[in-house]
């Protein structure tokens, strides 16, 4: 933040009671997050954004002054997201902002990678236009691995020690984004290195990504310089980060729930509670609408058993601390924006009033504030590029072993409510050389289309677990490179499905007997929508209900299908390349031989 003398002499003198405040809080409740403790009956005057005084009275209110009462309300810093993805909520990032700040999110450090893999540093620089006079102070992390495994999967772009060099020098920029490629990080892989270097010359901080409880793989990632995760999925993996002085991102999105396991680190274990920040990664239109953001997962922590001041340091001045910006932000001390919640009860963690820089932006969950962005160039919605239609016959897996006949496949296995994969085995069919895919057994078809180049190269393999039995799913959503992904039983869906993509530039759909079923249109990079959270809530539960047509029964079935294509999560993926083994970072076939 640049310091400003004259906002800061003005802040001093409304202490000393020389000059009168924008705005004074009286009779609040205050969440001391620096000592832990609640303050009483507290007045908090505010001048120029900036909080100028706490005490219990404030003596040079003047008749331009705005007074609040409280009524003994708790009064808690704006909640900061540490870690997440604006574009996994398939939201512009002035619609995510009308969306959280309601709930009491007033910060967020966003990873835009999503949009990188597509339109590189000229996308992120898009978004970060987009976000540069909302109410929602929005840092940015720089994209570390674009494409997230090279060599592995082609991505629209690629981000060099060049390009995250440049970027690192742009406006609110706090460091580097996380360090996907884990192996590359402990193999010394020169490039990797080179951007982790980087971002220490410039003083900011390297974020980390370790799906892994392996301690030597955790101490030669941290050994590098990364010394924070949020992919933990398990108490013990959380805890061995813990204590090799990693900062445990404790993640709860729209499918993946963390919390419950990782919390025990602090409840069970005694974990300083400092050690732990709370995240949300990704989190979709539905979660924003029903339940909220952040909040949610501070709510979370509280139901496991942690208490609330704990809960609301990790989601406030822990995650200052970590991001090297607590001199200004995560607090509520003099000398601090005047981002601040009014919150009736902690327990449920549902601010009454929301102050984004000492300005009233939601009360009672509506938005009040005034929030007007730019609107996206055309080009940007012009980002599905295919050789030619595509066909039935595109989808078909050819056995390299027989003709006819029963061959052994493997195949990616997907869990519930989480983000890794596991290798499942199975017979299937072969006829006239080509496998069959066997709905009776959970075992369909997955392709991976490259869309950024129209190269026209397409992975190809099985997927088990999300139990469709009919139809067929696309998608251009598929983290990280978002190529075209296309799922299903009938390959003539199938093509119809990606078919209907390019022609929307971009998005969701669920096709069944040659109908679509439900549309998501993304035309954004093929990301993201400028409509409301309310609005597109409301076409994903369509999509949903179009999944369960189909026989699928998980939950936000269409997250967990955007990560099949992921090669930097174990164990199984599928990428436009082929099928991806993620512990050896190798291409493998689709037959077991």
């Amino acid at each position: 933040m640049t310091y400003n003398s004259e906002i800061r002499r003005q802040l001093a003198q409304v202490a000393l009671g020389n000059l009168e405040p924008d705005l004074v809080i009286t009779h609040a409740q205050l969440v001391n997050v620096h000592t832990k403790e609640i303050e009483p009956d507290v007045s908090v005057a505010v001048k120029s954004g900036f909080i100028a005084y706490i005490g219990k009275s404030v003596p040079s209110i003047k008749d331009t002054t705005k007074v609040i009462d409280a009524h003994q309300q708790y009064l808690v810093p704006g909640l900061i997201d540490g870690h997440m993805h604006v574009e996994s909520s398939m939201l512009s990032v002035a619609e995510f902002a009308r969306a959280v700040l309601p709930f009491g999110t007033t910060t967020i450090f966003m990873d835009p990678h999503e949009m990188a893999n597509v339109f590189g540093l000229e996308g992120v620089a898009l978004m970060m236009h987009e976000a540069e006079h909302l109410p929602l102070r929005v840092f940015t992390t720089v994209p570390s691995c674009v494409p997230a495994a090279p060599g592995l999967e082609d991505s629209g772009q690629y981000l060099g020690p060049n390009e995250v060099h440049s970027a690192l020098n742009f406006p609110r920029v706090a460091g580097l984004s996380e360090v996907m490629d884990f192996p590359g990080v402990v193999n010394g892989n020169p490039e990797v290195l080179e951007k982790i270097r980087l971002t220490y010359e410039k003083h900011q901080v390297v974020t980390g990504h370790l799906p892994t409880a392996d301690d030597r793989i955790i101490q030669a990632y941290a050994a590098t310089g990364i010394f924070s995760d949020h992919e933990s999925t398990s108490r013990e993996e959380a805890l061995a980060k813990a204590r090799r002085g990693i900062t445990v991102m404790i993640r709860e999105g729209t499918a993946w729930k963390d919390v419950h396991e990782c919390i025990k680190i602090v409840t069970e274990d005694g974990i300083d509670p400092h050690q732990c920040l709370l995240v949300t990664d990704d989190v979709e239109p539905a979660t924003l609408v029903q339940d909220g953001h952040l909040n949610v997962v501070v709510r979370r922590a509280i139901e496991e058993g942690v208490d609330a001041l704990s809960a609301i340091q990790m989601a406030t001045i822990n995650t200052a601390r970590y991001f090297h910006v607590e001199d200004w932000l995560g607090s509520i001390a003099p000398g601090h924006v005047a981002d601040m919640l009014l919150m009736p009860d902690l327990l449920n963690m549902r601010p009454s009033v929301v102050f984004a820089g000492g300005e009233i932006v939601a009360e009672n969950g509506q938005l009040i504030a005034e929030i007007t962005a730019p609107s996206y160039p055309d080009y940007v919605k012009k980002s599905v590029h295919l050789p030619r239609a595509v066909t039935a016959q595109d989808f078909f897996v050819k056995s390299e072993s027989c003709s006819q006949g029963e061959v052994t496949v493997r195949a990616i296995g997907v869990n519930n409510n989480s983000a890794l994969t596991h290798v499942y085995t199975s017979t299937a069919r072969v006829e006239e050389g080509v496998i069959l895919p066997s709905p009776d057994n959970d075992l369909v078809y997955a392709a991976v289309l490259e869309r950024h180049h129209g190269s026209g190269q397409i992975g190809r393999g099985f997927v088990h677990g999300f139990g469709i039995q009919r139809g067929a799913v696309a998608s251009t959503v598929g983290h990280d490179s978002h190529n075209l992904m296309v799922m299903g039983v009938n390959p003539t869906d199938m093509a119809m499905a990606a078919n209907a993509l390019a022609q929307c530039g971009g998005g969701m759909v669920a096709v069944l007997d040659q109908t679509i079923l439900a549309l998501v249109s993304l035309p954004i990079a093929g990301l993201m929508a400028e409509e409301s959270a309310q609005v597109m809530a409301e076409k994903l539960e369509r999509l949903t209900e179009a999944w369960r047509r189909l026989g699928c029964t998980l939950h936000a079935p269409y997250m967990t299908f955007s990560l099949i294509a992921l090669p930097v999560i174990p164990e199984l993926r599928l990428s436009n390349r082929g099928l991806v083994d993620v512990m050896s970072m190798t291409l493998v076939p689709v037959e077991v031989f």
